[in-house]
């Protein structure tokens, strides 16, 4: 009546894919939970979605905060505006506009410059620097050498301390992984943020002639088939959960039985890495990125190219040479004091989280799937565990499976929910909100893995 537009929630929940009845609901929350979503409205300032979505797995949700919390908030080498604008930068790679605007009223919220947000080349000339490591560690990590580290160390004025340069690099990997959690999940924009809100009437239905043209057709999103796909039937996915208890049993057997080779294991990972590259999203159109959003990097058209393609050879990274436990962990510890060990603590509680529990079996031992999940993320960066037969993967995770693990974690910006319904299709949406996890720290290890092996090289 007073000519006031009022903004209206564009979504329901605070996820696309997963229907709202089935999150968290604030209020009828434990005390735990309850104490985590205070955690996190203290830290952030609000109750942000990825909360809400990530509550799934409070064990996991409680690590996740305390290390954002510590990167962003607590004493470090870098000032508070450039930990933002450095999350600015990483999230923007992957057109991931949800963490863009958090981040910029962040940004602005600790005194950082509005003219900085025009484009990168309005910020310091160290900052466009960070430009080329930011780029490849988002799409091509395989690719960083000593030389890409000792350029920002060596320049000059604008020149970047080691602290620095691991507080950045963390930074970078951890909104990197974080895009690949929001897009992977379906995450919602809060009804302040953009493109969470309209501003259409309510109806006496809540149904009317502007849900239309605002795209919502009321009810739930069919969860039960993927758009354009066949309706299936109860009994075939429960008939696929049974199918994978089964493979499981039977590579626990075999192992028992007899041990592959190192030659044959070595063969065996080639043969996998070289399958992962023909493995892509059906929904492959090249989208150009939003306007708002590129002016935040540079080289708009630098993608995820996978590593072996066009006769290029990169040498594979051996674990064995290079691992988080014994050379990532203290390098960063010693450098950054505590975030090594916050880290170390995020990376085991997502690799070892587990309610033994497969859809509706209980009492099950998953640790040979979560393995295969994390070793075919791995090997798709071309990072390989000797000890691993990576026959497995084949074994246990299938084609569809495999697509939406690949598009989540190279181009998470092309995941859709037909992606994500596709999948395990009789599991429970923690179980998926699970998967993700999985991808998001497997993903941040094997950037910070090549990152951390070219400055230990610089360093020596």
């Amino acid at each position: 009546e007073l000519g006031i537009r009022i903004p209206r929630p564009l979504g329901h929940g605070p996820s696309r894919f997963i229907p709202e009845k089935e999150t968290v609901q604030v209020g009828h929350e434990d005390a735990a939970m309850h104490t985590l979503f205070a955690d996190s409205f203290a830290t952030l300032g609000r109750l942000d979605n990825v909360t809400l979505v990530m509550v799934f797995h409070p064990q996991y949700l409680e690590s996740f905060l305390k290390t954002q919390h510590y990167l962003l908030q607590m004493d470090g080498p870098l000032p508070l505006h450039y930990r933002h604008y450095i999350g600015i930068m990483a999230a923007a790679r992957h057109q991931c506009s949800y963490l863009v605007n958090l981040h910029v009223s962040d940004f602005l919220h600790v005194g950082g410059d509005p003219k900085w947000l025009n484009g990168l080349e309005n910020a310091p000339q160290k900052l466009q620097n960070l430009g080329e490591l930011n780029k490849m560690l988002a799409h091509r990590p395989w690719l960083i050498t000593k030389e890409h580290i000792e350029q920002l160390l060596k320049t000059e004025e604008n020149s970047w301390s080691l602290a620095e340069l691991i507080h950045a690099v963390v930074l970078l990997t951890h909104y990197h992984s974080l895009a690949s959690f929001t897009f992977g999940c379906g995450i919602s924009p809060e009804i302040d943020c953009e493109g969470g809100h309209t501003f259409r009437p309510p109806s006496v239905s809540n149904y009317c002639i502007c849900d239309i043209t605002n795209g919502y057709h009321g009810g739930e999103e069919n969860h039960g088939s993927p758009a354009g796909s066949l309706p299936v039937s109860p009994t075939e996915s429960v008939c696929e959960v049974e199918a994978l208890m089964e493979k499981m049993k039977q590579l626990q057997e075999c192992r028992d039985e007899e041990e592959a080779s190192q030659e044959e294991m070595a063969t065996r990972f080639e043969r996998e890495k070289r399958e992962s590259m023909f493995v892509c999203s059906s929904e492959d159109e090249e989208s150009a990125p939003a306007r708002d959003v590129s002016r935040h990097f540079e080289d708009t058209s630098y993608g995820y190219k996978d590593f072996s393609r066009h006769g290029m050879h990169v040498p594979t990274f051996r674990v064995q040479d290079y691992s988080w436990e014994d050379h990532g962990y203290s390098l960063v510890n010693r450098l950054y004091p505590d975030v090594g060990q916050l880290l170390d603590e995020k990376f085991h509680i997502a690799y070892n989280l587990t309610y033994n529990t497969m859809a509706m079996h209980k009492d099950v031992d998953t640790s040979m799937l979560r393995r295969a999940i994390w070793n075919y993320i791995h090997c798709m960066f071309g990072i390989r565990y000797d000890d691993y037969d990576y026959g497995e993967i084949n074994q246990l995770l299938d084609r569809s499976f495999k697509v939406y693990i690949k598009t989540v974690v190279c181009t998470p910006e092309k995941t859709t929910k037909r992606m994500y319904d596709s999948f395990w299709r009789q599991f429970e949406h923690s179980e998926k909100v699970h998967v993700n996890l999985l991808l998001v720290e497997a993903r941040m290890q094997a950037e910070l893995l090549y990152a951390l092996r070219a400055i230990t090289r610089y360093m020596t």
